[in-house]
């Protein structure tokens, strides 16, 4: 590639026969949609592999949560994507990440690699070897790109351009002469151009319908992260929901009688998300419809657009839900055996968020006779041991907690 051609992206589309399109090229590196794109609808319900490992479930009950919801299968409603593929430069890549147009979201995996992997794949580069491309959701919001796959690669290419690599000089290591310990600004003007001039295949993908929820994003980040450790229903939900509510809901997180209640803080954010239920079912239970995983997920892209005065309300709610909990019941709340119990949780302090939230001033004497009542309640059982994410159960359970509540 001469050097007129610095900062150009070739754009390659699949025609609607299925065979690639002609390759365009874009002086800015944009990726403009033509009419040659192909449109492809994607059916989750076609695939074994939609259905979640039984990995999510054991790795909740090794932290000590018992919760069912984790093994239910996923929506089979079916979603119309549009993708294509781009050819990046390097240096129109690194732009973007310090322009902040590509966004990795911040509840993402941290950057992980040593010093020694950047500096091979960069290597990689040098020697004009292939590699592994990186994966792009286009938000329909603002036009930016969320980083699915690749950002150890794309924080690689962005540090050593920016000369730093943690807080010390990003020089490469481990790497052949003549590039081994040299910086970006050390290399002589035809590496720099070479590596400018490099070139990596993005896959951008954005969905056209339905318009109603992201799912489709949670499905495509499962399966195509790379990152080598399996994300959690609730971690892959932090990095496509990022925004105002899921920012409140890691502060609520670090709330002390939650942390009581919950136990240490979880590897995988099942506490954050045991958050998300408790204040998702006390606001919209009455609308619940299964699968869960999906319901917080709306719900989470509903109150990310909520207003301040929203959100602060829900904080409040939630610490005096959180704090009367652990007053009245102790190290034994919601561990009807010996795990904590989601379905027993969810249940009770969504229940109990209502009551607090429709002004009722409830003593600590009341919730705990409220909760025992209720454990031995053969109908809030029913609610807690079978099927816990269906409607039936839900609602079952939020209305046996909500009379036992009442009648405390």
């Amino acid at each position: 590639m001469s050097s007129g051609s610095r900062g150009i992206s070739r754009i390659t589309r699949r025609t609607r026969s299925g065979g690639w399109g002609r390759t365009r090229w874009s002086r800015s590196g944009s990726s403009t949609r033509s009419s040659r794109g192909k449109s492809m609808a994607h059916d989750n319900s076609a695939h074994n592999d939609q259905l979640p490992s039984e990995d999510d479930t054991d790795l909740s009950l090794a932290e000590g949560v018992d919760d069912e919801t984790e093994s239910e299968p996923l929506s089979k409603k079916r979603y119309q994507i549009d993708s294509y593929g781009a050819d990046y430069t390097v240096d129109t890549l690194v732009k973007r990440m310090n322009q902040g147009a590509f966004i990795v979201p911040p509840f993402q995996r941290k950057f992980v690699w040593s010093r020694t992997h950047a500096s091979r794949f960069i290597e990689s580069l040098l020697l004009g070897l292939p590699v592994p491309g990186i994966f792009l959701y286009k938000r329909t919001e603002d036009s930016k790109h969320l980083v699915i796959d690749g950002q150890q690669r794309l924080k690689s290419l962005q540090a050593y351009y920016n000369g730093l690599f943690g807080e010390s000089k990003f020089r490469l290591t481990g790497v052949r002469e003549p590039w081994n310990g040299l910086a970006y600004d050390e290399l002589d003007a035809d590496d720099q151009l070479r590596l400018d001039d490099s070139i990596i295949h993005t896959i951008i993908f954005s969905q056209k319908s339905p318009k109603d929820d992201v799912d489709s994003i949670h499905f495509v980040f499962e399966r195509v992260n790379s990152g080598g450790i399996r994300l959690s229903p609730q971690e892959i939900r932090n990095c496509i929901t990022s925004g105002k509510f899921t920012d409140l809901t890691v502060a609520l997180n670090k709330d002390p009688s939650w942390r009581h209640i919950y136990g240490p803080e979880s590897g995988r954010a099942k506490d954050q998300e045991l958050i998300i239920r408790v204040l998702a079912l006390s606001e919209d239970g009455d609308k619940y419809e299964r699968p869960m995983a999906t319901f917080l997920t709306k719900f989470s892209e509903k109150m990310n657009k909520s207003s301040d005065k929203d959100l602060d309300r829900l904080a409040k709610i939630f610490k005096r839900t959180v704090q009367l909990s652990w007053d009245a019941l102790g190290q034994s709340a919601f561990r009807p055996v010996r795990t904590l119990n989601a379905a027993v949780l969810d249940g009770f302090m969504a229940a109990l968020a209502r009551h607090l939230a429709a002004g009722e001033d409830l003593s600590v004497d009341q919730v705990r006779s409220a909760y025992n009542s209720l454990m031995k309640d053969a109908r809030f059982r029913e609610g807690w041991e079978r099927a816990t994410s269906d409607e039936e159960s839900v609602q079952k359970r939020l209305e046996v907690a909500s009379q036992a509540i009442d009648a405390s």
